[in-house]
């Protein structure tokens, strides 16, 4: 298994967890005891490449996605591609894994898409 939490940069467990799914400067992907197994830089087409967050993460093999932010049609696309969404609140890639591991992490719904998606 494979969880990616979007992050500000390459610090590994002690990054800063970015404050929006898409619009972050790099994934932190673990596995599922929290080791980092890779981080890679948000190449999708939000910064001018190609695709979108969450295909770019279903490309390497990801199954769980942990955010503070996200947008409704990215939950539903990560869902679509079998990816399972959990939202909350922690500073550090290390504090939203350990959330997540406890069960405290919200799975996320349309309901809990960020400020900047809600009519």
């Amino acid at each position: 298994m494979k969880i990616a939490i979007p992050t500000d940069g390459k610090n590994g467990l002690d990054e800063r967890v970015a404050y929006h799914f898409g619009r972050c400067a790099t994934y932190t992907i673990l596995d599922e005891e929290g080791n980092v197994v890779e981080i890679i830089d948000n190449t999708s087409e939000h910064f001018g490449g190609r695709g979108m967050p969450a295909e770019l993460l279903k490309e390497r093999n990801v199954d769980v996605l942990l955010c503070r932010g996200i947008g409704p049609r990215a939950i539903e696309l990560a869902n679509n591609l079998g990816m399972d969404v959990y939202v909350g609140e922690a500073e550090s890639v290390k504090d939203m894994f350990k959330l997540w591991k406890s069960g405290k992490l919200k799975k996320a719904t349309l309901d809990d898409t960020c400020g900047d998606h809600k009519v």
